[in-house]
């Protein structure tokens, strides 16, 4: 599995090189701020509405080895404490022999806001970085603002928050232990769930948390009740680290279901 750090790279170069190469469809996207309403917590529900041309796609948090992670700013922002992410669940792609996880057409992402201050009004100004695919991919950057007000629900966000994945042991999660070994540019991870089967082929997406620690993708087995997945980890220093164990999160992916655990021991 070592070694793919630079397969992926060259993968992304390919792509915009491809998109520098051929002419780039007009009105590819349009983006909207979704002011969304107040919950019970003082927090602001709102989200990010992105629309695509039609056959086009974006990535997921975890884009897959071969995919653009998304990135926001938030520092333009006025009286925001925390910005906490909803994300659907996503589709899995495979592109150029990779597997990734995204969007097709439209992607209504769910924010969560906590305001500095309960009693002043929220105003955002978010920059964004993402990529969009079709046979070539684009990354593409723009801003979107506007105050977040009012109290309608709305319900696309809230179609948004029913498609994000289900806690584990909701789907009969009764345990998760991980393993950790060096390797020459990172670690090798690997992730046993004692889950039953979700039915069809399952995939395994490992997140590593905090920082920009390249994962490769997962190879998953079903092993009875166990579900045994194994990934390399590469930090930026490209070397052996120290993993917080409680920040790992293991998704899995199977027959039109998702499911969601954050942190393993062992």
């Amino acid at each position: 599995m070592t070694g793919r750090t630079l397969t992926a790279s060259a993968v992304f170069a390919m792509c915009v090189s491809a998109a520098s190469a051929q002419e780039v469809p007009d009105n590819l996207y349009s983006v909207e701020l979704l002011p969304g309403w107040q919950t019970p917590e003082g927090t602001r529900m709102a989200a990010l509405r992105l629309t695509l041309a039609k056959g086009w796609k974006t990535y997921w948090r975890a884009p897959g080895e071969a995919g653009i992670p998304p990135a926001f700013d938030w520092s333009g922002s006025e009286n925001v404490a925390s910005v906490t992410y909803h994300w659907p669940s996503p589709e899995v792609f495979e592109v150029s022999g990779f597997t990734t996880f995204g969007f097709h057409d439209e992607l209504v992402l769910p924010i969560e806001v906590a305001p500095a201050d309960p009693t002043r009004p929220i105003h955002a100004d978010v920059d964004v970085e993402l990529g969009i695919c079709e046979s070539i991919c684009v990354p593409v950057a723009f801003s979107v603002s506007g105050d977040l007000s009012g109290n309608a629900r709305d319900a696309r966000i809230s179609r948004a928050l029913a498609e994000a994945p289900r806690d584990a042991r909701q789907a009969g999660l009764k345990g998760i232990s991980c393993a950790v070994e060096p390797i020459r540019d990172g670690l090798r991870l690997t992730t046993t769930l004692s889950l039953p089967p979700l039915g069809g082929d399952e995939i395994a997406v490992i997140e590593a948390g905090p920082g920009d620690i390249w994962v490769s993708s997962t190879e998953t087995r079903r092993d009875g009740e166990r579900l045994v997945s194994v990934a390399d980890l590469v930090p930026p220093a490209a070397q052996p680290f120290a993993l917080d164990r409680s920040s790992v999160v293991v998704t899995v992916l199977a027959h039109g279901q998702a499911i969601q655990q954050v942190g393993c021991t062992g």
